[in-house]
């Protein structure tokens, strides 16, 4: 990609008041947030907090897209 298109898709990213998602947290910093609120460091628990934060009612409203942990790329919902 070049400078001219990479440009022109970082404006379109952050047009409208619109910004990206950083939700890119590894596991284990995932895990240690969690372990600090005595939130278990499962799976499951950080699948149900990456939903929870997904399925934000109006959230297309306010971002344009979102950064994603590796692991996350081809996860699906619990309920899909």
């Amino acid at each position: 990609m070049n400078e001219h298109a990479l440009m022109d898709t970082a404006r379109t990213l952050v047009a409208g008041d619109k910004g990206l998602l950083a939700m890119d947290e590894s596991n284990s910093t995932c895990n240690k947030r969690f372990a600090r609120l005595g939130i278990p460091q499962t799976e499951e628990a950080r699948r149900f907090y990456r939903e929870l934060i997904v399925t934000t009612p109006g959230l297309g409203e306010c971002i344009s897209g979102a950064i994603l942990y590796g692991d996350c790329v081809s996860c699906r919902a619990a309920n899909l």
